[in-house]
């Protein structure tokens, strides 16, 4: 096991650092202090490393523009109808950066942070631990929240993240890591199969966001169950995926389940577990190979953004974290 620090550059005066996670298997896993990111993971192969999530061209153009790729995005991941929480008798007004709405924690969200980092190794793992201080009224959340992130590589090619937070005021939070996956590339993923063991799921209005609550998966495109072909789904005609221009919807996990979906190719397979209530799948609809990530096209990858799943109306309960609460999420990516 080996880690390794590698400075770069900087982002508004702070250090910016690319962290080596090496396991040994081989595979390497990159990350960012910028927005405590995955960057790369690289699995070894009889003709090199092979990188099995969506990455922009170098690790200088995450802090160039934003586009959540691996970033631990928050302080809610998802939107907020109306941008309004209703706490008591208070009115706290988000901000509007989608339309009406507040979508992934605001403009300047966790994501868009630079992380203090330790780093650690025994025999069998090897990993960083990312820290940061979000201070109260930060794009208009109440509360310090103070997050740690920790990246561990273990020598089964497994990746676990794990975001631990505590707040002092009554605050919501509901982050995630927003990693693309592409365990095919360079090809797109409508080859890849997914499985997801979930009963349920919820379909989206004109503003992408629930307004019927859970309905079942059983005799639609959304039935991931016995696993299908990604492109069998997004090609489709039905209403739900060519509003979203391809998947972009929440699957309900059932009760004390850890096994969340999993990926499978001719070549590779991923395996994502979770503590997370749901996972929104999201296939890279809007990406068409302009701007900074002029190398990622519509659906070459798959989000699985672990989460408490986006509500219908302004019920924000279920992601209301209370004072001196712990908040935690574990997410475990075994690749094969």
């Amino acid at each position: 096991m080996d880690v390794s620090v590698e400075p770069y550059g900087q982002y508004q005066g702070h250090n910016l650092y690319e962290l080596t996670l090496t396991n040994d298997q081989g595979m390497v896993v990159k990350l960012l202090n910028y927005g405590a990111t995955l960057e790369k993971v690289l699995l070894s192969e009889a003709d090199g490393l092979h990188n099995m999530i969506l990455s922009l061209p170098s690790r200088e153009d995450y802090a160039k523009e934003r586009n959540f790729l691996g970033g631990t995005v928050g302080r809610v991941v998802g939107r907020i109808r109306g941008h309004v929480w209703q706490h008591g008798d208070v009115k706290i007004d988000l901000p509007m950066n989608e339309g009406k709405n507040h979508i992934h924690g605001g403009d300047d969200g966790l994501d868009r942070q630079v992380y203090n980092f330790r780093i650690d190794q025994t025999a069998t793992t090897a990993s960083a631990s990312f820290t940061f201080v979000d201070p109260a009224g930060h794009n208009g959340y109440p509360g310090n929240v103070k997050l740690q992130v920790t990246y561990t590589l273990e020598n089964t090619n497994t990746l676990h993240y794990r975001l631990d937070a505590v707040s002092d005021e009554e605050t919501l939070f509901n982050p995630t890591n927003h990693t693309y996956f592409a365990i095919d590339q360079p090809n797109k993923i409508d080859a890849t199969t997914l499985t997801i063991p979930a009963d349920d799921y919820k379909p989206l209005d004109a503003d992408h966001l629930p307004d019927q609550g859970w309905q079942p998966v059983a005799g639609t495109v959304f039935d991931f169950r016995q696993g299908q072909k990604l492109g069998d789904v997004i090609h489709t005609r039905a209403a739900q995926i060519t509003a979203e221009r391809g998947i972009n919807h929440p699957f309900l996990l059932k009760h004390g389940q850890t096994l969340a979906a999993k990926l499978q190719t001719d070549k590779h397979t991923m395996t994502l577990a979770t503590t997370a209530p749901s996972v929104v799948v999201y296939t890279a609809n809007h990406f068409d190979g302009t701007g900074i990530p002029h190398n990622i096209d519509q659906f070459d990858g798959v989000a699985l953004e672990c989460q408490f799943a986006p509500v219908s109306g302004d019920d924000l309960s279920a992601m209301t974290l209370l004072p001196g609460e712990p908040f935690t999420l574990v997410n475990s990516w075994a690749f094969e």
